[in-house]
């Protein structure tokens, strides 16, 4: 079987199943058991794979035909260019997310000196995809992350020994622990569970089945964590500083609406992503 067959038959195989798939996540699960990037990948069409190779490359396809994520089979996704290992603990890193990242980055730049450090809190870190990310982007931020999942932060503490970032890990029902603790923040960044409820059916099975209903439901209308953020988050932020959430599309209307009562002295912005999309919700300046 050469390279360029294999992809045949898993393409053949995954039609004739009738399943939800993608041709470039075959690709990758490819990539994955040869080890070799995508234009090495091209270059060996021809090539023979392994019988072995070719064997578990199978087992991998039959599963992610039958809705297990290409990111739980190899293990790992990749976000603002790392690789942070995922299991049915986390939310799988979604691209969208890279884009708050970058605001958190671009907004810190203009709220505060160079010269400062700053303190950040991200409220549900799941992997630590966002939290991990601020910390190694800018050495001037000192990063803390909180998670309700013991389980969800075995995996993010996993992920930053292993990319080098000095992150501080916490269990936490949202922004508990830090109240309980007094902490205050510069900076609080978050994406919690946005999907109403009644929209589960909707969702591919490969979320549906596979990712934490944890991190993706977020009550019956969709705000039920946002609402409790902006209760707790008077209590933790300090007097200038920067709130960013993203939301799920069509939710920044009502999100802003809630930070606009919460902080009255504050700037809120409403941002699409790359896509158009509104995705993005920043409340930031004078917050007391």
């Amino acid at each position: 079987m050469t390279v360029n067959g294999a992809l045949n038959w898993a393409s053949s195989f995954l039609e004739a199943q009738k399943a939800e798939w993608e041709k470039p996540a075959i690709e990758w699960l490819l990539r994955h058991h040869l080890q070799v990037s995508r234009s090495q990948m091209f270059m060996m069409m021809h090539d023979e794979v392994e019988p072995e190779v070719f064997a578990i490359f199978c087992e991998d396809v039959k599963k992610y035909s039958e809705g297990m994520p290409v990111q739980h089979l190899i293990g790992y996704e990749e976000f603002y260019g790392r690789q942070f290992k995922v299991s049915r603990h986390v939310l799988i890193p979604r691209p969208e997310t890279e884009e708050l990242v970058v605001a958190v980055l671009q907004k810190k730049q203009e709220l505060f000196s160079n010269s400062c450090a700053v303190s950040v809190l991200d409220v549900g870190t799941g992997s630590g995809a966002i939290a991990i990310s601020l910390a190694l982007e800018d050495a001037q931020v000192k990063v803390a992350a909180v998670d309700l999942s013991a389980a969800a932060l075995q995996v993010a503490k996993e992920n930053a020994v292993h990319l080098g970032a000095q992150v501080n890990f916490e269990i936490s029902d949202l922004l508990q622990t830090p109240m309980n603790s007094g902490q205050k923040f510069d900076i609080v960044v978050s994406n919690p569970p946005y999907i109403p409820n009644g929209e589960k059916a909707t969702l591919a099975v490969n979320v549906r089945e596979h990712e934490p209903h944890l991190a993706l439901f977020g009550g019956e209308d969709g705000y039920d964590l946002y609402r409790r953020l902006v209760r707790e988050l008077p209590l933790v932020m300090n007097e200038r500083g920067l709130i960013a959430f993203e939301v799920g599309a069509g939710q920044t209307k009502e999100v802003a609406s809630m930070l606009r009562e919460a902080f009255p002295h504050a700037t809120v912005e409403r941002v699409n992503d790359i896509n158009g999309k509104d995705r993005i919700v920043l409340c930031y300046g004078d917050l007391h």
